[in-house]
């Protein structure tokens, strides 16, 4: 199973990194509404996410909900999701998932990471750009 796990781990990882690049970077500031994230903030949000539900829910440990303000230049949010993926798969690594609180906190991290890359997506197509095509 553990092996299953990293594969759909890695999928995630291209996907959500091929849709954060989709962006042009004049367009991070994006937002479709006034009342949501602008495109950096909720890519960051995706990030902040992968740490947060990776320490309770996998590593047993109690991370307050404290995101910091993150650099919304392409580059730069685009390195950060990529190191907390990177983080995140070592993590994953180096447990056996051996019982259901793990297994339940990995597609828990994931499940939010779809949720709001989901979202990311409705931005690049608001902006008029066509998503990178899905693959499972």
């Amino acid at each position: 199973m553990k092996k299953q796990l990293l594969e759909r781990l890695q999928r995630a990882k291209e996907y959500t990194l091929a849709v954060a690049n989709a962006m042009p970077q004049e367009n991070y500031s994006f937002k479709p509404v006034p009342e949501v994230w602008n495109f950096a903030d909720l890519i960051n949000h995706i990030s902040y996410g992968i740490q947060w539900w990776q320490a309770n829910y996998i590593l047993g440990e109690e991370l307050e909900w404290e995101p910091q303000v993150m650099n919304n230049e392409k580059k730069q949010v685009i390195k950060n999701l990529n190191t907390v993926f990177n983080e995140f798969e070592e993590v994953c690594q180096n447990i056996a998932f051996s019982d259901n609180t793990e297994i339940m906190g990995f597609h828990s991290t994931l499940d939010h990471v779809t949720h709001h890359r989901a979202q990311a997506v409705v931005y690049l197509r608001c902006k008029g750009i066509v998503p990178p095509e899905y693959i499972y």
